[in-house]
């Protein structure tokens, strides 16, 4: 049975911790000092171990490469209050990493390793958790396949790993989003609910057209009318409307976000009416323009709480009302990070010290 009370640990004799600038936190391009490890062979998860940050080594004809088999989760550590270095949730990210792993055809992470792989690599990278506003632990799970074999299978063996990088705020702004009508981030029925790495592949080109017009995201549409809302870039989607909190329901082609999870909880403790139902973009433009819309804005880990500020739909650009000072998203960014670093009670249990 593997032994995950105590994972081997080889430690960098190299820290690039005085290299970090902490005024300039770009996503995802400043790696911790350590990574966690390990490989399944043979029907078992064998050898974690923490090792320095460094390269994989692959074959030509490794099976992630060629068929895709690649998935993963992202979630943060915070340093709160009293100096504690926290997550956020991470026994929800396990959960749906083996969602995601089962739609994959990979084989399930075990929930002990994944806990115990994660506050192992935190705590001993804590130095590497900034304390800044609006700044943490990015933590990037992530297991793909390692067959060296060109054959339409599932692979045999994969690997493991968790990396770990400090950041700063995603979007610096609020979000100008179009709808999109012609490409397709997912459809029923396919893999869309799977933080699997093909979703997002094959979303960069059309990303990159609306960037080029203008916009930072897209509103992705329904693959077979383009009518229903489903996701904003890689958020889901959230409407203020008629005073309810509205987003388009959870299906096999919409990923069930935790920070999803946690903003319809605290809602619903709010007294907030909440509606998780089909969005069609008619409706949204409709009540933008007979002010019903007060807000809209995406959640996601990255991000937390991203307003949108502009909706392009057919060469036409309609602006959201300014947000005021007690708007719900900003509320609700602030409760989210209150709750994430001490300052209010975690009457749920989502918080866990590492």
């Amino acid at each position: 049975m593997l032994d995950t009370l105590t994972i081997p640990t080889q430690t960098t004799t190299a820290s690039r911790l005085a290299e970090l600038d902490t005024n300039n936190l770009e996503f995802g391009k400043q790696f911790s000092d350590h990574m966690f490890v390990a490989d399944y062979k043979d029907g078992e998860w064998q050898n974690p171990q923490i090792l320095p940050y460094g390269d994989f080594t692959v074959s030509p004809a490794n099976s992630a490469l060629h068929y895709g088999q690649a998935i993963f989760e992202g979630l943060k550590a915070y340093k709160n209050e009293q100096g504690d270095i926290t997550l956020f949730r991470p026994y929800d990210n396990i959960a749906r990493m083996n969602t995601s792993a089962d739609r994959m055809c990979m084989p399930p992470v075990p929930e002990e390793l994944f806990i115990q792989a994660l506050t192992q690599l935190v705590r001993l990278d804590a130095a590497w958790v900034p304390s800044a506003p609006n700044t943490s632990l990015y933590i990037r799970p992530f297991m793909f396949a390692t067959d060296g074999m060109l054959g339409v299978r599932p692979s045999e063996t994969y690997r493991f790993a968790i990396i770990t990088c400090p950041v700063g705020a995603f979007f610096g702004k609020p979000l100008r989003v179009r709808f999109e009508e012609k490409y397709v981030r997912s459809a029923e029925g396919g893999a869309g609910y799977a933080k699997n790495a093909g979703n997002y592949g094959a979303a960069l080109y059309p990303t990159k057209l609306a960037q080029d017009a203008g916009y930072h995201q897209l509103l992705w549409t329904d693959a077979s009318q383009h009518r229903f809302i489903e996701e904003s870039g890689t958020m889901n989607v959230a409407f203020i409307m008629d005073g309810k909190l509205v987003t388009p329901a959870l299906s096999t082609s919409i990923l069930d976000g935790i920070t999803r999870r946690s903003v319809l909880q605290l809602a619903r403790d709010w007294g907030m009416p909440v509606e998780e139902r089909k969005v069609s973009a008619a409706e949204v433009l409709e009540a933008l323009q007979n002010g019903t819309l007060a807000e809209a804005f995406g959640i996601g880990t990255a991000v937390t709480i991203s307003p949108i500020t502009v909706v392009g739909c057919q060469g036409q650009d309609y602006s959201l009302p300014e947000l005021k000072a007690d708007s719900f998203a900003k509320r609700m960014l602030q409760a989210l990070n209150d709750i994430r670093l001490g300052v209010a009670p975690d009457t749920h249990n989502w918080v866990v010290t590492v």
